[in-house]
């Protein structure tokens, strides 16, 4: 079962470590400490909502109603456009992490915003439901143990990115580099929403 594992683990891997909305966002929530304990929590549950239920059979239908596919590729692109749009926004007008206009987000907005980066993903539902699932099931009755390294590479990623941002607060302390950081999600979070939105 070692093996089954071990190949859940670097599938996971090579799904989640990847410049997006969601990593973007985990990222600068560890940077600036808020509620990172929470969020990270937040993408760990909905890495195993979404791997759990393409294994158990949503996966199929979305197959079967494709439908579904191309109107989620266009929620998601419009969503990231505008995560986009407020990123670069604060590019214009930089902050720092002891800026007393720093506004903190609260718990209840970090948790939805975390929730908003999976499920109004559609590379989210892609990766985790459908390719994910198809992975898995291929393993037959050991899929579940697929699915396991699968949630390990998860945790240890989400849980490295987010604690692992502290060690950059002091850089972060300028607000060049936060227009740095946010000038790149700006043009990440653009590229993603054209291209989903050029393929809906």
């Amino acid at each position: 079962m070692f093996t089954v594992v071990l190949a859940g683990m670097l599938t996971g891997f090579a799904l989640i470590v990847a410049i997006g909305a969601q990593n973007a966002f985990v990222l600068r929530q560890g940077i600036r400490g808020e509620h990172i304990g929470a969020v990270i929590l937040t993408c760990v549950l909905c890495d195993i909502v979404g791997i759990a239920t393409g294994v158990a059979g949503l996966g199929a239908v979305l197959d079967r109603w494709p439908v579904v596919v191309p109107v989620a590729t266009i929620a998601g692109g419009i969503y990231l456009l505008a995560f986009g749009a407020h990123a670069a926004f604060r590019a214009w007008r930089p902050g720092s992490l002891e800026a007393g206009d720093h506004t903190p987000m609260s718990l209840r907005a970090s948790i939805l915003m975390a929730l908003a980066m999976a499920w109004l993903n559609p590379h989210f539902y892609l990766d985790t439901m459908l390719m994910l699932g198809t992975v898995a099931n291929a393993f037959g009755q050991a899929r579940w143990w697929f699915v396991a390294g699968t949630l390990l590479a998860s945790i240890a990623w989400f849980v490295g990115l987010g604690l692992g941002a502290r060690a950059l607060r002091g850089f972060f302390a300028r607000p060049v580099a936060w227009r740095a950081l946010d000038s790149v999600i700006a043009l990440v979070m653009g590229a993603l929403g054209v291209g989903l939105l050029a393929t809906a």
